[in-house]
This record gives structure tokens, sequence and C-alpha cells, in this order.
């Protein structure tokens, strides 16, 4: 995921997808907004925006928020062929969940909702 601005400053930024993991409701490329949030604000089947959690660089992942585990939550890809999620990494802690992503953008004439998965 690139950033127009890092979610862990800005109450609302801009971020751009990268890859496949959460097609079909997010494509590499688009643009999504989201609003820095605290953990307490997560609820299951939101898209969040986390600190990948085997990662010293900052990384950041988009994935669906599945279930709250131990101090955590459980992110999955909506794409089940793509696991790099919680099935490889674990549950990621509160701490590395810093937003929620709020609409989709694909292109400017073009602003969504993000699809709840059925």
């Amino acid at each position: 995921m690139r950033s127009a601005t890092d979610p862990g400053t800005a109450r609302w930024s801009v971020l751009r997808v990268s890859g496949p993991s959460m097609v079909p409701a997010l494509r590499d490329g688009d643009f999504v907004l989201v609003r820095r949030t605290r953990p307490g604000r997560i609820r299951p089947g939101d898209v969040v925006v986390a600190r990948h959690p085997g990662r010293t660089d900052g990384m950041l992942v988009i994935k669906r928020a599945a279930r709250p585990e131990n101090g955590g939550w459980w992110l999955l890809s909506d794409n089940e062929f793509v696991t790099s999620d919680s099935r490889e990494f674990g549950a990621v802690p509160d701490a590395a969940v810093l937003a929620r992503a709020v609409l989709r953008l694909r292109d400017p004439c073009r602003v969504a909702r993000i699809p709840k998965k059925r």
C-alpha cells in the first residue's frame, strides 16, 4: 500500500492500494479514503489499515477485520487466494491498527462505498 499521507499522524488520509489481496472490494491502483481510529471503534467486517506486524520498515497493509483476538485483530484478505494476512502473520496488535477505510476512489468520477463481504 502506498500512502499519500501516513494515517498514523493524520485524521483523514488517502492511500493507494497496491496488490490483489482485497479483490473484489478493492483493486490494485484504487485509492481509499481512511480515517484514523481507535481499536475499540473497529467492528468485524470493517476494512482497516494496519502496520504489518512482521516488518520493521513500517509497511502498511489493508485488510478486512475478521474478529477480535486477545489484544488485537485477526485480519483477512478478501481474495481467498492471497494468504498474506493473519493466516501468515497472526493477529495484529491493537496498536498496529491505524485507520478504517471509508470510501473507495477508483477514479475521480466514481466514488463508491466499500462493499460488505457476503
